[in-house]
């Protein structure tokens, strides 16, 4: 099957490069791999978490040692300490040896995608530490200036240099915290540390190539790494250092209540470790060169992916273009206590080999949030409300998906691009083979415990000026009734306790009956007795404390309305890739039913049917610190990131600033967006707002999935020549590969999002998908073909208009508006009464405050 899907993208056009020149070698057996920590006989308690207290300026200080949250076991106050500065580095500096991955994720993107040139300051580069926070929305290291040269001590390369008036980063200590000695560390390279080196972005640390033997060394030329194409594009380079990469660099952020004053340059005091990476642009992060490939594919997919947003399923793709925000962690002990409530998930098969905080605490709270053999109750972290084995098992699962055991991990998956079935990752086999996975489950208890503590929303009123904002104390008591009439049934963990809410505190509701129970909650909302117990609830005075705002329950998105492409994930299904991380609960959800998609080429709706077995749903994101976190909705499709900046999020005078001015100007748009959702921004298909309709991230320019020639196999470069002159449109005078044109305007979705492989079980019904999927590449080759060497845009948009039913009926997330649904209040939710203008103005004085 796979070779026929293949040749199907060969003669094709875009599915991916890597399906027409993945390897071809036979690859290692899963369960027969060893990680590197393994190989060199290292054990999992050689990788002790450091109790340093480096970075004890962050997270508000000392305060963050103060009145431990009721969650956390009894500690003497030095135990306590201790504890959480373990799992705050584990957080920010241990990247469990994922910096293999990383170093391999060059060559699976085609030079495309390289750490080491994004912590570079290269003159010649159009970024660089001067302007690292502008241009990539990363934290730069506090303690570090900008290089004024090339780094004899790292092989000329231009990396940040420690300012001398700094002490010295303790992690980097190699006598300390010793590195794994392999291939060439330890002759020629040092060994290092297991944290690695600071590279002067937080969360992204230095570690020694232990493929960088003396013959490597001998061919390295570092001005011809940053000058000259035909060195550095090629699948042969080996580079001195790989980049290994913690939870930090995806978590880390300015504090809303303590911002820097310029954030090129914060102080460990003005960073946060919960507020997440809410400026960070995953487009030019992952495309170093952005600036000059934006007529590649590759990019363009990326741009869709908005600052503060990526798809966290890009790498194990499911062939859905799915950019999520990375959440703030914000009152994880009071999500982890209403969990006790609705959050029951049964586990089952490989799920219950998930580590639970029973495995290391004997007392306390948290032991009861598991039941031997099979029953959790758990937070539901990601957004399609997949990740249900228990806290300990999703932040083990978090570093799997940023490398650790890629030894393993890769072998189920093409990265990228797919092309082959998915197969999961089992937990047992890391178990057995992986010393790094298992140093990490050691080591994540501490981390929960610090997240847990240093989880305290960030409030407007204790920020700078923020009081300025909090003016009108009448309408922030309306807007508490308005918020119980309409907000609170998905928007508080306070919810009433002295009645059996219909539905849910029903038995058996977290599976096959799940629908049916929130359907009866959810017309229970709409009551008199429910409005009334809720006002009550959310009049007291302590109905912000220790609420995690967001009930944490699974919303169909037939309700929601809004982008499908989140709850159709299929990562997390069964037999999928994170099988072992999601419960037999949610693998047994029903289907919510139909939606209504567009065909975003003609306008016309259709109606698409959404899957059963865990797919459909979106748990609510929690309001906590809402002043500070727009752009809204799952994707930051709602309002601007910048309120000062042109049109565009694009443009080049993007300027994000994390002042309380600018975060709240920024809450105002978008917050107004949210309540009037005639005010959101629309493509130029539909003419009017309304229900359904808005935004379709489309191609910016004319496009082309390229293949650099330095990584095709050695026949294809010494036949270029006569490759050129045989397929033009395919391979350019230099060799490389160009598949398109990708018209300007195109849906990226339309191509990302086209079904390489057929679901089912079935052989006959997966030799009838792959039929049709050579039939429309065919169609689609042939057609662009006519139109001769260089069509124009309006040509090859023609092309791809009069098979968009085809491309839409293969297509696994066939809906490309991105910033429509939750309609709630508006007069775009026909179910209700919509709030008046006052009543939407007042809940906004309310919200405010969380």
């Amino acid at each position: 099957m796979t070779g026929i899907v293949s040749n199907a993208a060969r003669i094709g056009l875009l599915l991916s490069p890597l399906l027409v020149f993945g390897c071809c070698n036979e690859a290692p057996k899963s369960g027969e791999v060893l990680d590197e920590a393994k190989v060199a006989g290292r054990s999992p308690d050689s990788f002790p978490a450091s109790a340093d207290d480096y970075l004890k300026a962050m997270d508000r200080g000392d305060a963050l040692f103060q009145n431990p949250d009721p969650l956390l076991p009894k500690m003497d106050a030095q135990e306590m300490r201790d504890t959480l500065n373990k799992g705050r580095n584990t957080w920010i500096v241990w990247t469990a040896g994922n910096d293999r991955f990383w170093d391999v994720m060059t060559n699976k993107t085609f030079g495309t995608f390289d750490l080491l040139k994004t912590i570079s300051s290269y003159p010649k580069t159009n970024y660089g530490r001067y302007n690292r926070w502008k241009y990539y929305g990363v934290i730069n290291e506090p303690c570090f200036e900008q290089a004024s040269g090339p780094d004899p001590k790292h092989f000329g390369l231009w990396l940040d240099q420690r300012r001398a008036d700094c002490p010295q980063d303790p992690f980097a200590d190699e006598k300390k915290y010793p590195g794994v000695a392999l291939g060439a560390r330890g002759k020629n390279m040092p060994v290092g540390s297991f944290y690695g080196e600071p590279t002067g972005i937080v969360g992204l640390r230095l570690f020694p190539n232990p493929n960088f033997d003396e013959a490597a060394q001998k061919k390295w030329d570092a001005k011809r790494y940053y000058d000259d194409p035909k060195y550095y594009l090629s699948k042969d380079l080996v580079r001195p250092y790989r980049v290994g990469m913690s939870c930090g660099f995806c978590h880390v952020g300015p504090s809303p209540i303590k911002p820097p004053a310029d954030p090129e340059n914060p102080e460990w005091e003005n960073l946060s470790s919960v507020v997440g990476a809410q400026y960070f642009w995953f487009d030019r992060v992952i495309v170093w060169d952005a600036e000059h490939n934006q007529d590649n594919y590759i990019f363009q997919l990326l741009h869709t992916q908005r600052p503060g947003s990526l798809d966290t399923s890009l790498v194990s793709t499911d062939y859905i273009n799915n950019p999520r925000t990375m959440n703030a962690v914000y009152s994880l002990g009071a999500r982890i206590e209403h969990a006790k409530r609705w959050g029951q998930e049964t586990l089952g098969g490989g799920s219950s080999n998930n580590k639970q905080f029973n495995d290391y605490i004997n007392e306390g709270p948290l032991t009861e949030f598991y039941k031997k053999p099979d029953t959790v109750w758990t937070p539901r972290v990601l957004k399609d409300g997949s990740d249900s084995v228990g806290g300990l098992g999703a932040l083990n699962r978090v570093y799997i998906n940023i490398g650790l055991f890629s030894e393993e991990w890769l072998l189920h998956f093409i990265p990228f691009s797919g092309g082959k079935p998915i197969s999961p990752i089992d937990i047992a086999v890391a178990e057995k083979n992986s010393n790094y996975w298992k140093a990490t489950e050691n080591q994540t208890p501490a981390m929960a415990l610090f997240l847990i503590q240093a989880s305290a929303p960030d409030l407007l009123k204790d920020a700078p000026g923020g009081a300025a904002h909090l003016k009108d104390a009448g309408a922030v008591d309306r807007g508490k009734t308005v918020f119980a009439n309409t907000c609170a049934r998905c928007h508080s963990s306070k919810l009433p306790t002295d009645v059996r809410v219909p539905g849910l505190d029903s038995e058996g509701c977290n599976g096959p009956n799940y629908l049916a129970c929130w359907n009866k909650y959810w017309d229970w909302t709409k009551t008199d007795e429910f409005k009334q117990k809720v006002q009550e609830i959310v009049k007291k005075p302590d109905f912000l404390e220790r609420n995690y705002l967001s009930s944490e329950l699974r919303v169909p998105v037939t309700l929601l309305q809004t982008n499908a492409c989140s709850p159709l994930a299929t990562n997390a299904i069964g037999g999928n890739i994170w099988d072992n991380f999601s419960s037999t609960s949610y693998k047994s959800l029903p289907s919510v039913g139909s939606i209504m998609v567009i065909n975003p080429f003609t306008g016309v709706a259709r109606p698409f049917d959404m899957p059963a077995g865990g797919r459909g749903y979106t748990r609510p994101a929690s309001l906590a610190s809402l002043w500070s976190t727009a752009p809204y909705l799952l994707n930051n499709t709602v309002g601007p990131l910048d309120p000062d900046a042109p049109a565009g999020y694009g443009t080049k005078a993007y300027n994000p600033n994390p002042s309380v001015e600018t975060r709240m100007k920024n809450f105002n748009i978008s917050i107004e967006q949210m309540l009037w959702p005639e005010k959101r921004e629309k493509d130029p298909l539909f003419p009017v707002q309304a229900p359904g309709v808005g935004l379709i991230d489309r191609t910016t320019t004319r496009t082309f999935v390229k293949v650099p020639v330095g990584y095709l196999p050695p026949e294809f470069s010494k036949l270029r020549s006569v490759l050129h002159r045989l397929a033009p449109a395919l391979f350019t005078a230099g060799g490389s590969v160009q598949l398109g044109p990708i018209p300007k305007g195109t849906p990226v979705g339309l191509i990302s999002n086209l079904k390489i492989l057929s679901e089912t079980a079935d052989r006959a019904e997966q030799a009838a998908h792959i039929e049709r999927m050579v039939v429309l590449l065919g169609e689609l080759k042939h057609d662009l073909e006519r139109l001769g060497p260089n069509p124009t845009d309006d040509e090859a948009r023609k092309v791809f208009s009069n098979l968009s039913n085809d491309m839409l009926n293969l297509s696994n997330c066939p809906d490309f508006v991105v910033n429509k649904g939750h309609y709630f209040g508006t007069n775009f939710f026909a179910e209700e009464t919509p709030l008046t203008d006052n009543e939407k103005k007042d809940l906004i004085e309310f919200l405010k405050t969380m």
